[in-house]
């Protein structure tokens, strides 16, 4: 299984933007829809945005317009791009495949938007 690592997250003040970076650690080419997901302490996991192989992406309500996700299949990275943060945004993210594969789990990032 594709291991996984995110970066990139931070303490930021709403309305601020984060890059979150996930590299795996071989070709993400063959896989076909990766995703990011989040997690709030005593919440559970839930999807943030995907995208499928060819480009397409499709993204949570609550983050549609403000986060933009992107992969770089040459380069094995996928990106999250978080802008105008809000303090609802603070939990730690993940970046695995869609449907998740268990043993690919990273540590996550932690990001916490706060004034």
């Amino acid at each position: 299984q594709v291991q996984l690592v995110e970066s990139g997250g931070g303490l930021v003040q709403p309305g601020g933007s984060l890059r979150l970076s996930c590299a795996a650690s071989g070709s993400i080419f063959s896989i076909n829809v990766m995703g990011w997901y989040r997690q709030a302490p005593g919440k559970q996991r839930e999807l943030v945005a995907f995208i499928i192989r060819g480009g397409s992406t499709h993204y949570a309500d609550s983050v549609k317009g403000r986060f933009t996700i992107s992969r770089d299949n040459a380069e094995n990275t996928v990106y999250l791009q978080m802008n105008s943060l809000k303090p609802e945004d603070t939990a730690v993210y993940y970046c695995n495949t869609i449907p998740a594969a268990a043993g690919s789990w990273g540590q996550g990032t932690q990001v916490t938007v706060s004034s």
